[in-house]
């Protein structure tokens, strides 16, 4: 029954928030933004203790205010998902401005492939619907949601945007070789990588404490020569009608010597290191709302 309520609840905004104009559309998610951020629920008191690390010498007035234009941000985040679908090739492409686009083009023209290491910032489905359409073929990995017919609807609708989508688990064959041979063809390959809790995890100090994020990204640019680089996404102004920014980050190189471990743990970290400036210059576009940080886990070690 849960299952089923999740799917309808998602079903009904795809229907409804599309047909909207799209001031409205947009009105209501901010009003939605703006009551769940009232309430100060779970997820806001969460991302309240995240902006925290960001910020530590907020006042309590201004980190209340970044968690208010975080939660915007996020049902800004769900609306447009909802909407893209129906934007013309054209406005995809118009509404964004890429920092450092060279790294990307540069690469690719190279026969490398491209790992871009992501946050849960801005919007990443625009952003990736943007590379698809100026040459730049995207293959990225989606977890397996439930019901499973929503997980086909979100799979739908990013190869919509012209992206090649893995899933996590429960996919044909091996996931890590197919994203290699992907690399290898000259991809661009976005994941996201500032959360994982898991006991393979990588230990780094973000923005002051240790936390884990999946060793993944630097394997892959390790095991395949493809370029590793760090991106931001934040609209400027924040405001509905700003322009998605893309940022693509100087290169993440593996170090001269040392073994795997170490050269992955080294490169993670420094994606930890341009990750945290990145959440401090945009705090209120970082849709972190869960546990992020060791010392905020359970006894149990469990998010």
């Amino acid at each position: 029954m849960r299952a089923g309520l999740t799917y309808r609840a998602y079903a009904l905004g795809w229907a409804v928030v599309r047909v909207l104009p799209e001031r409205v559309a947009h009105a209501l998610f901010r009003l939605i933004a703006d009551a769940v951020w009232r309430r100060r629920g779970a997820a806001v008191v969460r991302l309240e203790a995240n902006l925290r690390r960001a910020r530590p010498e907020a006042a309590y007035d201004e980190l209340r205010a970044l968690s208010r234009q975080g939660m915007r941000s996020y049902l800004r985040y769900w609306c447009d998902v909802f909407r893209l679908p129906d934007w013309s090739p054209d406005r995809v492409v118009r509404t964004v401005r890429v920092e450092n686009e060279h790294y990307l083009r540069d690469a690719l023209a190279a026969g490398r492939g491209v790992v871009a290491a992501l946050m849960h910032m801005g919007n990443w489905d625009h952003a990736g619907a943007w590379a698809a359409l100026t040459g730049a073929p995207v293959v990225t990995v989606a977890e397996r949601l439930k019901p499973e017919r929503l997980y086909d609807r979100f799979l739908a609708y990013r190869q919509g945007l012209g992206m090649e989508i893995l899933p996590l688990t429960g996919g044909d064959g091996d996931l890590i070789k197919t994203l290699s041979d992907r690399l290898r063809s000259a991809r661009l390959v976005p994941l996201l990588a500032d959360r994982d809790l898991r006991a393979s995890g990588i230990q780094v100090d973000l923005l002051g404490e240790a936390t884990r994020m999946p060793p993944g990204p630097a394997m892959l640019a390790m095991r395949t020569g493809a370029a590793l680089h760090p991106v931001s996404i934040w609209h400027d102004p924040p405001s509905l009608g700003g322009r998605l920014v893309i940022r693509f980050h100087d290169e993440v190189v593996p170090p001269a010597s040392g073994r795997t471990r170490e050269k992955v743990t080294a490169m993670t970290q420094q994606v930890a290191d341009e990750f945290g400036a990145a959440i401090r210059a945009h705090p209120d576009e970082w849709h972190m709302l869960q546990r992020l940080w060791l010392a905020d886990l359970s006894p149990a070690g469990l998010p």
